[in-house]
């Protein structure tokens, strides 16, 4: 193990427990344990004290090398400053939006900028059928072209109240207060039992299964 491990050097990024409990919904002691995780996965290919691309997807995925567009995209939500890792403070208040505490707001929000791939401040109806194509291959189902066209038409048709081809995000809020199973992903419970096995950001079938027949319901 090098220095970094050493209690007495912390790695870039590093933000005191008590403030970090301050400002998200975990104890001290469990901010003390999700450092532990931290050291854990920043080191697991290259030891800075950082979390990199490719180290997240391990963690995520078991693969450094495969491309998936929620692993992308929940790093890059979790890289606050956009420099291409994730220090601590960012991956506890990052990971404070799952907790089973945190306020919906900020789950839907975290949902929104998930979803809004090219950071216009909306969801446009190409990121919508991509989100859906990646929710389907998730889950392993294939659907014919039509059938997920439907799909997006459907969604957008519901969610789009100002009819503008786009949903914003107030819209989106009004939406997934209709359809709660669109961020019920984003509470991970066993995030009150913290342990150094990293959780999995992965939308389970389950979560698919609804958001999809949600959409294909009268």
């Amino acid at each position: 193990m090098g220095c970094f491990h050493s209690k007495r050097v912390r790695p870039p990024g590093y933000e005191e427990p008590v403030i970090l409990s301050a400002e998200t919904p975990f104890t001290v002691s469990e901010v003390d344990a999700l450092f532990e995780l931290f050291k854990k996965l920043s080191s697991s290919i290259v030891d800075d004290g950082l979390i990199h691309r490719e180290e997240f997807q391990l963690a995520l995925l078991r693969n450094s090398k495969k491309s998936n567009l929620f692993a992308d995209r929940i790093f890059d939500l979790f890289d606050i400053k956009c420099n291409g890792v994730i220090e601590f403070g960012e991956f506890v208040r990052s990971l404070g939006v799952f907790h089973p505490d945190a306020p919906l707001e900020a789950k839907i929000s975290f949902a929104f900028r998930l979803y809004d791939l090219r950071q216009t401040g909306f969801i446009e109806r190409e990121e919508l059928k991509e989100m859906v194509l990646a929710l389907l291959h998730e889950s392993d189902l294939v659907l014919s072209e039509e059938a997920v066209e439907m799909i997006v038409d459907k969604t957008l048709s519901d969610a789009d109240l100002k009819g503008d081809g786009r949903i914003d995000p107030e819209e989106w809020k009004e939406f997934v207060f209709k359809n709660p199973s669109l961020v019920k992903n984003m509470t991970l419970p066993y995030l009150k039992d913290i342990t150094l096995a990293f959780p999995s950001f992965v939308l389970t079938s389950e979560v698919e299964d609804g958001e999809v027949g949600d959409q294909e319901s009268p």
